[in-house]
């Protein structure tokens, strides 16, 4: 008769000593920082439900062109610009993964608008926040981060925000939240009220309710990234367009496919434009990217005013260039339908930059030769060759 024992029977491994080894448990359940976690994440989430999405702005062009050109504008969110939607999509992100801790501090890099939308989120879970941000930032936005409860760190090279920022958090015990990194992943591009979501449902009932283009600027590319998976996941036919600042590596890096691809020099155009191949800039899912001067950039926020009556901060301008350039070659081509860009942030964060001569003049930028392109292109439909 067979002696071997069946499964059920046989003992649990045993240790040198003969005895049975024991099952290693470790319960690291904290009842009170759950508590806190559903309270942090319901207020997060009741901002998201109590505030109104974005409006859509539509920029007048001749009936005859059979041309509609929206802004989205992302300005009118509690904290004034697109990234409110990226702040609180990272502040989920980094409460449902346990980064955030009640009483430690969030550390982001950040060139100003960021920074002033995650300190209005610290705030509202009643969590400190720094942000490191180059020296060069908007006077305006830096009161608005102090105004939000948030304390600012400035450095005099842009470039190492990254490092000051993880150095700040390991020596507080806080958590770096680092958009640059995560604004591609915290986001669900596939719905959820995401920013591509939003505008085709806000454009189900226009004539063109399927853009031809849309046109979007990078600063971590999370927004460029959220729009074209969005895009291709839904099987539009609709092309994404990135314009890129001077003074920034994406154009580059993206046209050669050199993740290392660099600048030594900050963007002028606050918001947008980085001095290294971001890891949220997600470069296949695009379909186009213009080098946008800067010149021709606030040349554009200045005609935005003139056509709606509302000032806009210099990404925006970049934005719009782009946008009136795609129009113009729809014009030349007969073609008729929707391009649809955004509006950022507002014009007053940047009294003393885009809409200041003196600042131009201190540049060295020249916007008048982009002034009369648009001028003749609005009057003409042409656009220089």
């Amino acid at each position: 008769m067979s002696t071997a024992q069946s499964p059920a029977d046989r003992p649990e491994r045993v240790s040198g000593s003969g005895c049975p080894m024991p099952t290693v448990d470790v319960d690291r359940s904290d009842p009170d920082y759950r508590s806190w976690l559903k309270e942090a994440v319901r207020k997060v989430q009741a901002d998201a439900n109590r505030t109104a999405d974005t409006h859509v702005l539509r920029f007048p062009l001749p009936e005859e062109w059979g041309i509609d050109l929206y802004l989205k504008d992302e300005s009118t969110h509690p904290t004034g610009s697109l990234k409110h939607r990226l702040a609180r999509s990272l502040f989920l992100y980094g409460l449902c993964n346990g980064w955030i801790r009640p009483g430690k501090p969030v550390i982001e890099a950040s060139s100003g608008s960021t920074a002033v939308s995650e300190a209005y989120f610290a705030s509202l879970i009643g969590v400190p926040f720094i942000a490191v941000m180059p020296a060069t930032t908007s006077r305006e936005k830096t009161r608005l981060i102090e105004f939000h409860g948030g304390r600012c760190h400035l450095v005099d090279d842009p470039r190492t925000v990254y490092a000051v920022s993880a150095e700040l958090a390991a020596e507080s015990g806080g958590h770096y939240m680092d958009q640059f990194t995560y604004a591609e992943r915290a986001t669900d591009w596939r719905g959820n009220n995401n920013i591509a979501e939003s505008i085709y449902q806000q454009l189900r009932l226009e004539r063109y309710p399927e853009p031809a283009w849309i046109v979007a600027t990078a600063g971590t590319g999370g927004t460029s990234a959220t729009i074209a998976r969005y895009v291709h996941y839904m099987q539009y036919d609709t092309r994404i367009c990135v314009p890129d600042p001077e003074n920034s590596c994406f154009f580059d890096g993206w046209r050669t496919g050199d993740a290392t691809t660099d600048c030594a020099t900050a963007s002028r155009i606050e918001g947008i434009g980085r001095p290294r191949m971001e890891p949220s800039f997600v470069p296949g899912a695009i379909d186009r990217m213009m080098k946008v001067p800067d010149a021709a950039s606030v040349a554009a926020v200045r005609a935005l005013e003139r056509a709606i009556g509302r000032k806009a901060g210099g990404s925006t301008g970049t934005g719009l260039w782009s946008a009136l350039k795609i129009v113009a070659e729809m014009v030349a081509e007969g073609r008729t339908g929707s391009v649809v860009t955004l509006l950022c942030d507002p014009g007053d964060r940047y009294l003393d930059k885009y809409y200041s001569d003196s600042w131009l003049e201190e540049q060295g930028l020249d916007i008048a030769p982009y002034a009369a392109t648009i001028d003749r292109f609005l009057e003409t439909g042409a656009w220089p060759a």
